[in-house]
C-alpha cells in the first residue's frame, strides 16, 4: 500500500513565532564573538514533523541527553510541548558551541488529534512523538434568530 504525505498547514499567525529559533540559528552563525539576541538559559529545539496518513510525526534533535532524566512531553490545549535539560560537561575546552541548559519547543497540533494516543520514543540522540489524530467531521447548526423586541 502506498503511503501518502500531507503538509501540516498551521494558522498563520503562529508560523512566525515556530520559526524562530531557525532564525536564531541563523544569526548566531553569522554574527562573531558569540554575541546572541537569545536569553542564555534557554536554547531552541531543531525539530522535523510531518503527517503520513493518520499520524502526526514529530522528531527533535536532542543529542546528548538522558530521557529519563532531562526530557519532558506534555501535550494539551493543541499544544505538544517538549522541555529538557542538557547539563554542562567541563572537559578543559577552549571553544565550545555546543549548547548547554534548558530547552523548550512547542508545536500547535492538528484538529482531531488523539491526547491519548501520544507514543514518545529515543534513539541516537532523537526523540519522536508519534500521535494520531482522529477524523473531523465539522457538523453545521442552524441558529435560531429572535426577533428583537
Amino acid at each position: 500500500m502506498a503511503t501518502k504525505e500531507i503538509q501540516v498547514q498551521k494558522p498563520a499567525h503562529l508560523r512566525p513565532l515556530m520559526d524562530l529559533p531557525i532564525l536564531m540559528d541563523w544569526f548566531d552563525d553569522f554574527v562573531p564573538f558569540s554575541f546572541s539576541l537569545r536569553n542564555e538559559e534557554t536554547h531552541p529545539i531543531k525539530i522535523e514533523e510531518f503527517m503520513k496518513e493518520n499520524e502526526l510525526t514529530v522528531r527533535a534533535e536532542l543529542p546528548g541527553v538522558d530521557p529519563d532524566k532531562d526530557i519532558e512531553v506534555t501535550m494539551g490545549e493543541g499544544m505538544l510541548t517538549i522541555k529538557g535539560e542538557r547539563r554542562e560537561e567541563h572537559k578543559g575546552a577552549e571553544r565550545s558551541d555546543f549548547h548547554y541548559g534548558s530547552f523548550i519547543r512547542s508545536i500547535a497540533l492538528p484538529k482531531g488529534t488523539d491526547e491519548k494516543s501520544v507514543h514518545a520514543t529515543y534513539k541516537d540522540g532523537i526523540l519522536e512523538v508519534k500521535v494520531m489524530l482522529q477524523p473531523v467531521q465539522s457538523r453545521m447548526t442552524k441558529v435560531k434568530v429572535d426577533r428583537a423586541k
